[in-house]
């Protein structure tokens, strides 16, 4: 165990020249779900839909405070989409913290972390719709101390490689950037800071037109990515990685799924939030093997038609997560709480 602490250590200084340092953790690193692991769903309610279509959220909590970022705009596709953001001291009252725009681009997929420097950071795509556009996607930044003030947005990344979401370990941010034009492959950055990314696995993904994409560590330093795929065939996709994270194994989850994000709860199972498809489109809960390669669901959400895009937070005993439906007519957000246990 010792020689994979050492080894861990020096391939992550390698991949974005930090000096690492290992700390024991009681976190189960085994990614096996059992078989009496029941899900409750506690409340869903609607937190905020005053825009003509609200969606493709995100949520965290920072400095004692909860934050939501999602979209608004006159439609699922629309030339001009702004990033609003909301805030809330006890999860349960909203306000408006800050509305984020572009005049000449339709701003999509806000997601929230804290870089390394302990600012709020928000990436987002600014998005061209016209067959015409010289660029169809264009990642953006910005950064702010407090959810309200923000600065400029500031573009990151390559043109034209949409990056969904950037995951951070030990100051160290991993995301997937899918190529939007011709023949879509998925594109593996690395960064330090939020600003300056740099190209890790440069053929991440290219078969069945991959594009959203998590990532989440585990306690032992490897690294967990949950794919969507639209192509054929357009089932999602679960990779695994040990640093350096330039070789992955994938398998595949024989399902397909859109919005993908997942967690590891305290007690080890790896819990998925996505849009299933089979049956009619909904947002649900569900239950990921990282050995065996699958996802089952277990709970649907209060959701259906236009839906998904989870945010998730694991506090005081419950999975909190934002989303979005149209199940009661206007596309709105939602936050629910789920409880994990037997």
């Amino acid at each position: 165990m010792q020689a994979r602490k050492l080894t861990f250590a020096s391939t992550l200084a390698a991949v974005c020249g930090l000096v690492w340092s290992v700390a024991a953790s009681t976190r189960a690193d085994d990614t096996s779900p059992t078989n009496s692991v029941a899900f409750h769903l506690v409340e869903s309610r609607l937190i905020w839909n005053e825009g003509a279509h609200n969606a493709f959220t995100d949520l965290i909590r920072f400095r004692d405070t909860w934050y939501c970022t999602f979209r608004e705009a006159k439609g699922h596709v629309s030339p001009r989409g702004m990033i609003r953001v909301i805030r809330s001291d006890d999860g349960e009252q909203w306000q408006s913290a800050a509305l984020l725009k572009r005049d000449d681009a339709d701003l999509r997929d806000s997601k929230l972390s804290i870089a390394p420097d302990g600012k709020l950071m928000l990436l987002a795509a600014a998005s061209w719709h016209e067959e015409t556009a010289p660029v169809k996607r264009q990642p953006m930044v910005w950064f702010s101390d407090d959810g309200s003030t923000w600065t400029e947005g500031v573009e990151v990344g390559e043109k034209d490689f949409w990056l969904w979401r950037v995951t951070w370990n030990e100051g160290c941010g991993l995301g997937v950037g899918y190529l939007v034009r011709g023949n879509r492959f998925a594109r593996l950055y690395h960064t330090r800071d939020g600003k300056h990314f740099e190209t890790l696995v440069d053929r991440l993904f290219d078969e069945g037109s991959p594009n959203e994409a998590t990532i989440r560590f585990l306690a032992n330093g490897d690294a967990l990515c949950l794919l969507r795929r639209d192509g054929s065939p357009a089932t999602g996709q679960l990779g695994r990685a040990a640093p350096p994270y330039k070789d992955w194994q994938w398998r595949d989850l024989k399902t397909r799924i859109g919005g993908p994000n997942f967690v590891q709860v305290p007690s080890g199972e790896l819990v998925a939030v996505c849009r299933l498809y089979d049956g009619g489109a909904r947002t649900s809960v569900c239950l990921l093997d990282a050995e065996k390669g699958t996802i089952t669901e277990k709970l649907k959400l209060p959701s259906g038609g236009d839906t998904s895009y989870a945010g998730l937070v694991w506090r005081e005993d419950l999975l909190w997560i934002s989303y979005y439906s149209s199940h009661e007519g206007k596309t709105s957000i939602y936050l629910a709480k789920v409880s994990i246990g037997e």
